[in-house]
């Protein structure tokens, strides 16, 4: 129908004029008031048709095809409707582009001359109603250019106003959108405290000042089923993201600086002080620190080749800790010629936890934790298991000395020292009891949900 409208139009001109078919871009950057019965791109359109009208003797006819973008910046040309008018101008079907104003098409002088390069591959020419000027001619593009630099700095300055009243309003504690945190809801344009979600925000800080791992808190608020405001279940990251925003202090950020909020504090300035004096560690500082004050790891666990348990003693040097493991014959002063009299704490420890981790990954051991688990949970599957045991090994470092303890304790039956090394064997049991205490794949689904 387009097409047959068009064609009689031209057929009422007389034989000697071409054809000139002309396309209406209008554009507006904000969707306020195109609601309206007659709105800014009805006005700009109607002036168009009005120019194209005047200019019927000429054989301009307009094309029936409406190439309009409501609420878009004129800052890009990913617009809709300009992107129809391209492939429509590739295709042929255009011949003059017809604006209210230069800046309607676009704003910026890069993005302005691609489109004057597929407007000249396609022998196109561009006109503005209200500045008259010819884009094939020299002076034509003279003017061009001249509008042009003047309506990008008409979009600078703009701009510049924009960034200036977002400084100034967060430089007097106002909210200006975007995600909101959580612990808090938004009225009146306005934070405002939600007291179920406030509990959350007060617990992961809480959390983090007892125990200093990001790791170990998020694990704890998995199986607490403590969410996110997007209810998604924490992880390490999103741990240190709450931590670090300033909103829950009660204050607000720009670029670097900090200013009051006009919003209440959900946790104390001391809690926040206590969280980001641990956070000034990195996580490897605060697992060594914690590992130089624990107990000793394998302590009633260790035994010599005589069969006798080995103890845990140290001394000190230029005020420095030495941690060993002894036999029986070495603290009590006899004469002992055995192989092994002494061995360093730290390196035993570490060897042994090399050796539980790499048989954590054994197929045999993890087909019998799934066996022994299986007499409490039958519902849980291989996959589930292979997936707890996994879980421990990252999160090792993160553990607390106590916890380590716990651990070693409940996955260690016995580890004998020989001339060539360390036997270190496992308790099933107590793997299957652990599997249960990370909660499978299965389990921390149905405490989430």
């Amino acid at each position: 129908m387009k097409r047959k409208a068009t064609a009689a139009v031209a057929a009422a001109l007389p034989a000697t004029v071409k054809k000139r078919r002309c396309a209406v871009y209008t554009r507006k950057s904000t969707e306020e008031g195109l609601d309206q019965a007659f709105n800014s791109l009805d006005a700009q359109r109607d002036a168009c048709e009005a120019f194209i009208t005047s200019q019927r003797a000429e054989g301009w006819v307009l094309v029936p095809d409406h190439y309009d973008d409501g609420g878009v910046s004129g800052g890009t040309l990913e617009r809709p409707a300009l992107q129809r008018l391209l492939r429509d101008i590739q295709a042929g079907l255009v011949d003059i582009v017809v604006t209210y104003k230069i800046d309607r098409l676009s704003r910026s002088l890069l993005h302005f001359a691609r489109l004057v390069e597929v407007f000249d591959a396609h022998e196109v020419t561009f006109v503005s109603v209200t500045q008259s000027f010819n884009t094939t001619t020299s002076m034509g593009r003279l003017t061009l250019n001249i509008l042009l630099s003047f309506a990008q700095f008409e979009r600078e300055v703009i701009g510049e106003r924009v960034r200036d009243k977002f400084a100034a309003s967060r430089a007097r504690g106002l909210w200006m959108g975007g995600p909101v945190p959580l612990g808090y809801t938004v009225r009146d344009r306005k934070l405002v405290v939600e007291d179920e979600e406030a509990a959350r925000v007060r617990r992961v800080f809480e959390g983090f000042a007892a125990t200093g791992s990001a790791t170990r808190l998020a694990l704890a608020l998995r199986q607490e089923g403590v969410r996110t405001k997007t209810g998604r279940p924490f992880d390490k990251g999103t741990v240190y993201r709450l931590l670090h925003n300033r909103v829950y202090v009660g204050e607000v950020t720009h670029k670097g600086q900090v200013f009051p909020g006009e919003h209440e504090p959900i946790v104390s300035q001391a809690l926040w002080d206590r969280v980001h004096a641990l956070l000034q560690e990195s996580p490897r500082a605060r697992a060594n620190q914690n590992r130089r004050q624990s107990p000793a790891l394998l302590r009633g666990l260790i035994f010599g080749p005589d069969g006798r348990a080995m103890s845990p003693t140290h001394t000190r040097r230029r005020g420095r800790l030495y941690r060993y493991y002894a036999s029986q014959a070495v603290l009590k002063g006899t004469a002992d010629d055995g192989p092994v009299r002494r061995l360093p704490a730290g390196e035993i420890e570490t060897a042994v936890l090399d050796q539980v981790r790499a048989l954590l990954r054994q197929p045999e051991v993890v087909v019998g934790t799934w066996q022994a688990a299986r007499a409490e949970a039958p519902e849980l599957t291989e996959a589930e298991t292979r997936e707890a045991l996994e879980r421990l090994d990252p999160l090792w470092e993160e553990l607390f000395p106590a916890e380590q303890a716990r651990i070693v304790r409940l996955l260690v039956e016995r580890v004998e020292i020989g001339p060539t090394g360390a036997d270190v064997r496992l308790r099933m049991a107590g793997l299957a009891s652990l599997v249960r205490d990370l909660g499978g794949v299965r389990g921390e689904a149905q405490r989430a949900a």
